[in-house]
């Protein structure tokens, strides 16, 4: 009888030490997954941070044709950025999280989607007309937010591995902690043109990208992969 009331405790011992034992490796496959993903992210989240400052300068005397040059050479590197990143995310395999798989894969896709959306704004910057400044700045305007809206799309699509155990392992990383580098690929910034043919800021302009995540959009971030690949 005493031998049986002994076995339990031993039992549940053992279950408790296992348990840490499973928890304690996840752990580390996490902070090693991040690691890859952070690490191969850093330098595009970097670049995303750069590209959507870029788009928020007003610089005095810049002619409309230079504006949109400069303007489409940010948006390019936004797209490259966001490609980046997801190649880094997909590359990295899938996290040992729940559902890390359908995690990765999610997020790789609407990485890729918003760098299809960046290269569809390029585009569309190259169609406007530079001769007329008032339909230059309203085409700037449809410009801006549409950089916004792919810049809260990166942003939230970095957002998603930034949760629970996985965000916490990125969080560690050098190349996704909040305010570094790569801090929030692309994301969170405004992502609007900063200046219209006479440069006068334009509507919804700022001086400079927003953290995000992000993101490398920061936008997320770069999104600045919040404390991730933040490419936006």
């Amino acid at each position: 009888m005493n031998k049986r009331l002994l076995a339990v405790p031993a039992l549940g011992a053992l279950l408790a030490f296992g348990a840490v034992g499973c928890g304690d490796d996840n752990s580390k496959q996490l902070e090693s997954w991040a690691a890859k993903v952070c690490g191969a992210a850093k330098d595009p989240i970097a670049q995303a941070q750069t590209a959507l400052a870029d788009t928020g300068q007003v610089k005095t005397g810049e002619v409309p044709a230079d504006l949109q040059k400069r303007l489409s050479a940010d948006i390019g590197q936004l797209a490259k950025t966001n490609q980046d990143i997801a190649a880094a995310i997909d590359g990295a395999g899938a996290p040992k999280v729940d559902d890390g798989g359908t995690l990765q894969k999610d997020t790789v896709a609407e990485l890729n989607k918003a760098a299809d959306g960046y290269l569809d704004v390029q585009k569309k910057l190259s169609e406007l007309t530079v001769d007329d400044q008032s339909k230059f700045a309203d085409g700037l305007r449809s410009v801006g937010d549409q950089i916004r809206q792919l810049s809260a799309l990166s942003t939230q699509a970095q957002g998603k591995l930034q949760r629970g155990d996985l965000g916490a392992a990125m969080a560690k990383q050098e190349g996704c902690k909040p305010g570094s580098a790569a801090a929030a690929p692309t994301g969170g910034s405004t992502g609007s043109p900063a200046a219209t043919p006479t440069g006068t800021p334009a509507a919804g302009a700022t001086d400079g990208a927003s953290p995000a995540a992000s993101d490398p959009a920061a936008t997320p971030a770069p999104t600045t992969p919040a404390a991730a690949p933040s490419a936006s």
